[in-house]
């Protein structure tokens, strides 16, 4: 019998990672942000940007996730990765750089909380922001595209990250 998310027996658990987004503002990809927070248990979702769509358009594919998740919108995704770093945080990056390393490669510390920062489709996570990286990772990519659309390459980054936590 499948099971639905009223009868499965998931350990319901929150970890140590707060999923920054850097001027991710396509509504239904917001949505699904809200959705993968929920399901990998992250601690907070913060939306950096000018025009961060809370909308039907978002809430539709978010399906009532932004209720259940902590959030904040800020709007500069630089000054928020510089108070985290400040506050003790690990900062992540997923974006393909000259010097990422495979997000499946990477040990992930348990000894500090962890900001995973991913950037829109278009421009990708800021370069300032990876300059103040304690880390970028990528996801190995076997065709000829050289990127994926942000919410399943956090889907991959996030699944990667806790379960080096479990």
């Amino acid at each position: 019998m499948q099971l639905t998310h009223y009868t499965s027996n998931f350990k319901k658990q929150k970890f140590p990672i707060i999923l920054v987004s850097d001027n991710v503002t396509n509504a239904p990809n917001i949505g699904s942000l809200f959705r993968i927070s929920d399901a990998f248990g992250i601690e907070k979702l913060i939306l950096c940007g000018e025009h961060i769509p809370l909308g039907r358009k978002m809430t539709k594919t978010s399906r009532a996730t932004e209720k259940a998740v902590s959030y904040q919108i800020e709007t500069s995704a630089f000054t928020v990765a510089k108070t985290l770093k400040e506050n003790g945080y690990q900062i992540i990056a997923l974006e393909i750089t000259s010097n990422s390393i495979p997000v499946n490669e990477h040990i992930f510390s348990k000894e500090k909380p962890i900001a995973v920062f991913v950037g829109d489709e278009n421009f990708g996570v800021s370069e300032d922001i990876l300059q103040l990286s304690h880390q970028i990772v990528h996801i190995n990519m076997f065709g000829q595209n050289s990127s994926m659309n942000v919410v399943q390459a956090t889907n991959i980054a996030l699944y990667e990250i806790t379960k080096q936590f479990i």
